[in-house]
């Protein structure tokens, strides 16, 4: 017996998505690069001005963010801190209609051209804060340990920058969108909503960042075709009659039925897609609280992902399968809640040489390195099912630090903050690149 929700949350949003060749190598990007170096250093001396001189004021943005997490929906202050800083520039907002999270549009002063999309997540973690910062987290419960403060400021940065550059009179024609995308945490997450609300539909390129605590500060690493995974929630429920632990024979012995569930169903999803594994993990297993009583019923509760768009698609009925192999005999009833998270994030090739070749031509090319394809979830990839565009790796690490850097989602997760001012130079050159390209 098989019952539960296994639909979709959303499968795709309308672009026929083919995975690219994975060019990974640094210098097979360059090479494929058409940004114009020169062209971009017109306005090298503006970036590196601005940014020296906000370096401070945006790590004080970060920290105050840090200090003050909102989780999935819940981010008010957040949206409003943004908002201010932002009409303080002279810039207009539009809050979605979910009541978190904004669009920002920088329009040029030579007129219409392309719309790039420049995107960050704001919500935090639901996990306490254990750091020592002086800026940690003043929430129980809630904490920034995935970087979205980082991401956010960061956007920020770069579009009060880019307010100014493209009010100069050679700037190109075109408009930068600032998408602050909020419940990035929640499944399937604030990225459908921005695209819902139609602010996807006349962009042209999107581009994010996002920390990785296993890369030095300095460096930033990209990839052309997949760079996360795709990620689901799977609840299994799992019921029989109970009765006495001392005559397990006369009931379903749920907790051994629970045990061969999370043993076995794993083993048979990665048997059946040998060539790219469907990996179910089990993080939460619950049942029974009496030592002498055989519970009636049990929960297990996971994730299920897999690097492969193709395998992703035929993921619920590989997972009804081994459910049902595995429970058929055991005489439990059981369900199936499979809530579908997000797809893989699959990089653009052309869009991903195209913040390659414009980093290296402001901060040159050492500041690249080659990064692989992570078993992580984004709700980036929704975006990029919609448009080209490419999510790349800000590495956060201090290579000076004693300590090993810690990973994302850890209770004292921190970040070298001298990766902020790298960022907004890369988001920036990545952006006026996109617009100089069409203008030649």
């Amino acid at each position: 017996m098989t019952t539960g929700d296994q639909s979709a949350n959303r499968t795709t949003l309308g672009r026929s998505v083919s995975v690219p060749p994975v060019v990974d190598k640094v210098a097979d990007l360059l090479a494929n690069s058409t940004v114009d170096p020169q062209a971009l250093s017109a306005f090298a001396d503006d970036i590196n001005a601005f940014v020296d001189s906000h370096t401070h004021e945006l790590v004080a943005f970060r920290r105050r963010i840090h200090a003050h997490p909102e989780l999935s929906g819940q981010e008010v202050l957040t949206t409003e801190s943004l908002v201010s800083r932002l009409d303080v520039a002279g810039l207009t907002t539009t809050i979605l209609a979910s009541g978190t999270g904004l669009i920002c549009d920088i329009d040029s002063v030579n007129g219409k051209g392309p719309i790039v999309a420049l995107r960050a997540d704001i919500d935090a973690l639901a996990m306490n804060d254990e750091s020592n910062t002086p800026y940690a987290s003043t929430k129980p419960g809630v904490a920034h340990a995935c970087g979205h403060d980082v991401h956010a400021t960061v956007v920020l940065g770069a579009g009060l920058l880019l307010a100014r550059l493209l009010q100069r009179p050679d700037a190109p024609a075109g408009t930068v969108r600032l998408i602050f995308e909020p419940s990035e945490e929640d499944i399937p997450g604030g990225a459908i909503e921005v695209i819902d609300s139609g602010y996807l539909t006349n962009v042209d390129r999107v581009f994010g960042l996002h920390c990785d605590p296993k890369i030095n500060v300095g460096l930033l690493g990209v990839t052309s075709g997949p760079i996360t995974s795709a990620a689901d929630l799977v609840t299994l429920d799992i019921t029989g009659p109970g009765g006495h632990t001392a005559r397990p024979e006369r009931t379903v012995d749920l907790v051994a039925v629970m045990a061969r569930a999370a043993t076995e169903i794993p083993r048979m999803l990665v048997e059946a897609t040998p060539d790219s594994p469907l990996r179910l993990v089990f993080g939460s297993v619950h049942s029974g609280d009496a030592p002498n009583v055989v519970p009636a019923r049990g929960r297990l509760f996971g994730t299920l992902r897999t690097k492969d768009h193709d395998v992703w698609d035929k993921a619920p009925k590989l997972l009804e399968d081994a459910v049902e192999r595995v429970l058929t005999s055991t005489g439990a009833t059981w369900s199936i809640t499979h809530q579908r998270g997000v797809p893989p994030v699959i990089n653009d090739e052309a869009a991903t040489s195209c913040m390659a070749g414009a980093t290296a031509a402001l901060l040159g090319k050492d500041t690249l390195t080659a990064t692989d394809q992570s078993w992580g979830g984004d709700t980036f990839a929704w975006y990029l099912e919609e448009k080209p565009g490419s999510y790349a790796r800000l590495g956060t690490h201090d290579p000076d630090s004693a300590t090993l850097p810690l990973d994302l989602h850890a209770s004292t997760f921190d970040v070298d903050e001298s990766a902020i001012p790298l960022a907004v130079r890369v988001l920036v050159a990545t952006a006026l690149s996109t617009l100089l390209e069409s203008d030649d």
